[in-house]
């Protein structure tokens, strides 16, 4: 059975801002230039490879799905924002990747049940507002025995601390909606899966950075590219006050975070489990 998505008013209008925000900026960049080691990392902690299929959730330009795919695997790749997808399909081109790029909500998955072996999400379905519905879908499209595994950035590591600074230049999120960084803790990911999912790994580790000299590169890279940071500035637009801080403090958790030479370490969590059932 595949589950309908809610149609409320308030839903899509939520999701039509979703699909806004990570439509501004580059991402695509962001994907490429700073985190292009995570999907890959992910691929190979899920074992994927020839003969499974393999869908890729809130894919983005594919960081998780490309590497997936030149494993040999059948890879569909779904993601809510037309122009991530588009910048996808060329990036796979690029590389001889064939994926499926399919349009979909990671809350309501366009897929019948137990149509993968494998279910992937890199920092991507964590950005979905209503956890237990998304963590309901991976389980729903796996197939029983099959593989779910995400990155997740957590709540402590820097884009943790990134989206608790940007909350106070923000409008307040709708009632209903969890934090994303939430994701990246594992007693929340074993509550939102229960025992639907057994062998649970979950291990905490952190990509390494080096794109950046300093932190007002990163800032100046990140209100420029980033969807969800390219939105905080629009809103302070008429604020030059609020713009300047916002500068400052951004700059500022950057250079906190550097280890030296512009290198910064990006907490996340790497969970995989396997459906029972």
């Amino acid at each position: 059975m595949t589950v309908q998505p809610d149609t409320t008013g308030a839903d899509r209008a939520l999701k039509a801002r979703h699909r806004a925000m990570w439509a501004l900026g580059d991402y695509p960049s962001v994907a490429t230039e700073v985190i292009p080691q995570l999907g890959a990392t992910l691929v190979a902690a899920c074992r994927t490879g020839p003969g499974q299929r393999v869908l890729d959730v809130a894919a983005g330009t594919g960081n998780a799905a490309i590497p997936a795919a030149l494993t040999g695997a059948e890879v569909v790749a779904c993601d809510l924002t037309p122009p991530l997808l588009e910048a996808g399909r060329a990036l796979a081109a690029r590389r001889g990747a064939v994926v499926d790029w399919r349009e979909g909500d990671a809350e309501a998955l366009p897929f019948p049940d137990g149509s993968f072996d494998v279910v992937l999400s890199c920092v991507g379905v964590m950005f979905a507002p209503h956890h237990r519905a998304a963590a309901d879908e991976l389980v729903r499209v796996c197939r029983p025995g099959g593989t779910i595994g995400m990155i997740n950035w957590t709540p402590q590591g820097f884009i943790g601390q990134l989206f608790g600074l940007m909350k106070a230049y923000t409008p307040p999120p709708p009632p209903g909606m969890q934090p994303p960084p939430l994701w990246g803790s594992a007693a929340h990911v074993r509550e939102l899966f229960g025992d639907r999912v057994a062998e649970v790994t979950a291990t905490v580790d952190a990509a390494v950075i080096d794109r950046f000299a300093d932190g007002a590169q990163f800032r100046d890279f990140f209100k420029t590219h980033y969807g969800p940071t390219v939105a905080a500035y629009r809103h302070l637009a008429a604020e030059p006050g609020r713009v300047a801080a916002l500068d400052r403090d951004l700059a500022g958790l950057a250079h906190r975070h550097d280890r030296g030479n512009g290198v910064m370490r990006w907490d996340y969590l790497l969970w995989t489990g396997r459906r029972t059932g």
